[in-house]
């Protein structure tokens, strides 16, 4: 829960967390990244990417400074319960005038500020783990809380949507071009649902089939409490850089033999919709900051550290979607970049175009668990009544339910990756990564200045300290929010 002091957490260097933010953020977005390139056109996209990922890094310094300012605030309530003790401990002590005497003269000797003298240049230090649902309940009203837990509950649903959806996807396009006797997926083949996969069953009856068997093997997760452990991280993370780099190098070389099919054009903005969601998506991490930030043993250069990260996540997706795009014609990119691997021209080692065409499966499952138990908690703190429990019932069977199967049958009715990740990204994503930090860091700003001064400093404040940004980030999500919705009613339309 928030709240944790950090202080029982294994510390680590700056370096490290540098390395554990730079694997937070590129994950599953980045697989669908080049098809949304592709489709947006690459100086489009590239703008895009570009201006989000500044975006992204503005919010970031927004939620580390209200972590700071959340943190003064508990360490300043600690201060003074230690006084309140010291008081009720002199008021209790023995009537002899020795002692009475004794704690006079302490008194008198203590200067009146000393402890807010003592205490004042470390309030700001980020030392306990404060998440985000915390900074919430600090911050804003009741009504500001519960449309925070709504929009990390919308955005945790299409999560797991999109993982629910990728796994059998997966299984389903490797599985299914080895039924058919072929090497792999054929970049200029687009296959159809209703297209045979084995025997007499179709492509999506297998996609379901897969599907049905993924909730049962990963679903009753949900009903029970899971943690990632070290060691996971470590192999899930290692794996994933693995098939990164065999991508990108594979990619490198068919282009350097002038085998690159990809002609992408400059711009076509009717795949803009799509690549905002997409890059919004893909540079999700204000939610998890606090687990990430608070551990980090040294964070005097806290915001240098977190700009060179996306200065070197920018660079990655770049070199990513850029040698994707160029080296495969923009129709035969598919959703889940991984799969273009599984052809014999492109990649020769039957061993290589399994392990990228499985790659998401061992990866997303590992998730899968942690974030489903991650919403059910969510749902319960949402209805969650102070000094309340709930039956057994309620909680063992009814939050656990409405966590899996919304996920379940949307990624029942569609495996469209893109999309999914697109309307995630654009919607729940922009409450996320603009909103809430926009309206946290405003709202510490004018708390802090309340409780300690106009002239007290946040050693953790954002470069974009001017008001101006706060409103310029809103301005922005709104924007985006009747952009992507007037996109989608047009599609509609002609559709």
């Amino acid at each position: 829960m928030a709240g944790e002091i950090a202080e029982t957490e294994e510390l680590y260097s700056p370096y490290v967390g540098l390395v554990y933010m730079f694997n937070l953020i590129v994950g599953t977005g980045a697989l669908t990244m080049p098809k949304a390139f592709a489709t947006a056109g690459w100086l489009v996209s590239l703008f895009l990417l570009v201006f989000l990922g500044f975006m992204s890094f503005m919010t970031t310094t927004f939620v580390t400074e209200a972590m700071a300012a959340a943190n003064a605030q508990l360490h300043w309530k600690r201060i003074e319960n230690h006084q309140e003790e010291e008081d009720d401990n002199s008021s209790t002590a023995s009537d002899s005038d020795s002692l009475i005497q004794d704690n006079y003269e302490q008194a008198e000797k203590r200067p009146i500020l000393s402890v807010q003298r003592r205490g004042a240049p470390n309030l700001f230090e980020i030392t306990d783990r404060v998440e985000m649902g915390q900074m919430a309940s600090m911050f804003f009203n009741k009504v500001g809380v519960n449309l925070f837990y709504f929009c990390i509950i919308i955005y945790l649903y299409g999560d797991l949507a999109i993982y629910a959806a990728a796994v059998p996807f997966s299984l389903m396009q490797v599985s299914c071009a080895t039924g058919n006797d072929s090497c792999g997926v054929e970049s200029d083949t687009k296959y159809n649902d209703t297209d045979l996969c084995w025997g007499p069953l179709r492509r999506v009856d297998t996609y379901r089939i897969y599907l049905a068997v993924f909730t049962l093997l990963l679903g009753p997760f949900t009903f029970f409490d899971v943690q990632k452990t070290k060691y996971l991280q470590i192999l899930t993370s290692l794996m994933r850089w693995i098939a990164f780099a065999i991508m990108i190098v594979l990619a490198l070389v068919r282009i350097g033999r002038g085998q690159g099919e990809g002609h992408p054009p400059l711009a076509d903005f009717s795949g803009v919709r799509n690549l905002f969601g997409v890059c919004v998506y893909s540079f999700m991490c204000q939610h998890s900051l606090p687990s990430l930030v608070t551990p980090i043993s040294s964070k005097r250069h806290l915001t240098r550290l977190i700009f060179l990260d996306y200065v070197l996540i920018l660079a990655f997706y770049g070199l990513l979607s850029f040698t994707a795009i160029f080296c495969f014609r923009g129709n035969s990119l598919l959703d889940m970049y991984t799969l273009n691997f599984a052809r014999c021209d492109i990649v020769g080692v039957a061993a290589v175009r399994f392990f990228l065409g499985l790659f998401p499966v061992f990866t997303i499952s590992t998730n899968f668990p942690i974030i489903a138990v991650t919403l059910r908690n969510n749902w319960k703190t949402l209805f969650h009544r102070e000094g309340g429990t709930y039956p057994w019932v309620v909680d063992r069977v009814v939050f656990p339910t409405i966590t899996l199967v919304p996920p379940v049958l949307v990624a029942f009715c569609t495996h469209d990756l893109e999309s999914l990740v697109g309307i995630t990204g654009a919607y729940a994503g922009t409450g996320i990564q603009y909103v809430i930090p926009a309206f946290l860091v405003y709202l510490c700003r004018k708390d802090t200045r309340l409780a300690f001064g106009h002239e007290t400093i946040n050693k953790h404040r954002s470069p974009f300290r001017h008001s101006f940004w706060v409103g310029f980030v809103l301005l922005w999500a709104f924007s985006c929010f009747v952009f992507v919705t007037a996109n989608i009613v047009l599609s509609e339309t002609k559709l």
